[in-house]
């Protein structure tokens, strides 16, 4: 049988967070040596981007047995609904107390307190096939793997605090004899809501601490930046955090007006607040114009504040207290919050093919989705939003990684059509001979997932956002989410404000 042929990334994979300086130099001279070697063999027939990863191309045979590779855009896959009760129509004879309009984060919380806690009924759309929004994910027919279809999705979080979801105990039971009242405020404590769950058999959250690295001049490095990331692209000898704290303040430039993250104009500024000018060019600039197609100059300071920058060794990603994945998966989890008799699911549904049926049928609709498609009637100007286009690549049989990492990013243009490299197998430490990486590149067409944070979209979204103050105030209509927000949100920031919304509309009014 054929095997995998050698990974250039595969010696650096378990030691990358503590390396010293001289470590990377020979590693980055090994990786470019066999990476440069494997595309003068291939390069009648390597993409740029397998040659990076060190995947050589390859003439698909007849013998299953061997390595092969297969490509092919995420479009094409076969998507479950995730949720077996689903349906794929509206029933047009019953009514409902609230009506959400997406079945990711926010419309599923929505649901799930209302019926839970309040005992109202609910129906659930989605336009696409599935539950679970941008989280959904599914085991891959082709490799047996547990992955997600938008990108990965890393949970983490610092909100924790005493919620009590009394209603995991006994469903609709507030206001009974038995439950006398439902201590909610869990938008103070994300953490116990998505817990919470666990007792009455949902999925239970399991430790993922997630790592990055950035392929940057040809040199695998640390994402965010830590004391190795400088070392390696600066040829530093930082050995401490005080040392790094050091040279941070030596190269950082404030932002006018005295300084300080809100008085940062754009994201340049903000970016070399933190970083000073060579990291800048190195990491941030390149990237901000492959993944907003817009110099940094040009965006929300917003935009580079959310990036952390490490003054230890530490390679996680995150530095929640808090971080973890659904041991079964997201859908799992989130068909768990749905299957309740009082809350009805349809997928692959047009929310405003039904609109003037639903403005009748539901109490109040909850509407999660793009808020200038709400308003498009209205004749005003499209908002602006970025969207990712997903490259597969299924490596059949296989011997471990591909890449060093879940992740890997590409700042630069060592890889100039991708921003990142995702490989599912890595996550929950997935046993299969196969492995699936999945590459993204953004894009201005597809599904709207990053609103495109600038001067022109923000005042534009200010008169969004009044029309939908006032339709508000009628109690029929609420927006909730991301996209009915235009603005980021993490996943715990989602469910702390969907939660948070919940509680101030109704719950209060019920």
């Amino acid at each position: 049988m054929g095997s995998a042929p050698n990974n250039p990334f595969a010696q650096i994979r378990s030691n990358m967070s503590t390396l010293k300086p001289h470590t990377y130099a020979l590693i980055g001279a090994m990786v470019m040596f066999v990476v440069m070697t494997t595309h003068s063999m291939n390069s009648l027939n390597s993409s740029i981007h397998r040659e990076t990863m060190g995947a050589p191309s390859f003439i698909r045979s007849a013998n299953t047995c061997k390595y092969h590779v297969e490509t092919s855009d995420s479009l094409t896959n076969d998507l479950p609904s995730g949720f077996e009760k689903s349906s794929n129509t509206i029933d047009k004879s019953k009514t409902y107390d609230i009506c959400t309009v997406g079945a990711g984060l926010s419309g599923t919380v929505f649901a799930e307190r209302s019926a839970n806690m309040l005992g109202m009924t609910s129906l659930v759309l989605d336009n696409r096939p599935h539950i679970g929004g941008n989280c959904y994910d599914f085991i891959d027919q082709k490799t047996g793997i547990l992955r997600n279809q938008y990108g990965a999705h890393l949970f983490h979080t610092s909100m924790a605090g005493t919620a009590t979801i009394s209603s995991i105990k006994k469903r609709g039971s507030c206001g009974t004899s038995t439950e006398p009242t439902c201590s909610t405020r869990a938008s103070s404590g994300v953490w116990d809501y998505v817990n919470s769950f666990e007792a009455a058999g949902a999925p239970a959250w399991v430790r993922w601490d997630h790592e990055v690295v950035g392929l940057v001049d040809g040199q695998l490095v640390p994402i965010p930046v830590n004391i190795n990331t400088v070392n390696r692209l600066l040829g530093t000898s930082i050995q401490s955090e005080d040392e790094m704290k050091a040279w941070l303040a030596s190269v950082q430039i404030p932002c006018p007006n005295g300084g300080g993250d809100d008085n940062c104009e754009n994201a340049e500024q903000m970016a070399q607040s933190r970083v000073g000018v060579g990291l800048y060019e190195k990491i941030f600039r390149q990237y901000t114009l492959k993944q907003w197609a817009k110099e940094p100059k040009d965006l929300d300071a917003l935009v580079t504040a959310r990036i952390p920058v490490r003054s230890t060794f530490d390679p996680r990603y995150f530095s929640d207290k808090y971080q973890a994945l659904p041991s079964k998966g997201y859908t799992a989890w989130f068909a768990h919050l749905l299957d309740n008799p009082k809350i009805d699911v349809a997928v692959n549904v047009d929310f405003f093919e039904h609109k003037e049926h639903l403005e009748k049928a539901c109490g109040t609709i909850v509407y999660t989705g793009p808020i200038d498609r709400y308003f498009e009637q209205t004749g005003m100007e499209k908002l602006e939003y970025r969207s990712i286009k997903f490259t597969e690549e299924r490596h059949y049989n296989t011997n471990g990684y591909i890449l060093p990492k879940s992740v890997v990013n590409y700042p630069g243009m060592d890889v100039p059509d991708f921003t990142r490299a995702i490989e599912y197998k890595y996550f929950l430490e997935q046993k299969s001979p196969h492995t699936i990486v999945v590459k993204e590149t953004s894009s201005d067409v597809g599904d709207p997932y990053y609103p495109v944070p600038n001067d022109r979209n923000q005042e534009l979204f200010a008169k969004y956002r009044q029309l939908a103050d006032e339709l508000e105030k009628s109690g029929k209509v609420i927006f909730a989410g991301r996209l009915a927000n235009y603005k980021y949100f993490n996943m715990d920031q989602a469910l702390d404000n969907a939660l948070t919304l919940w509680e101030d509309t109704i719950m209060k009014t019920h």
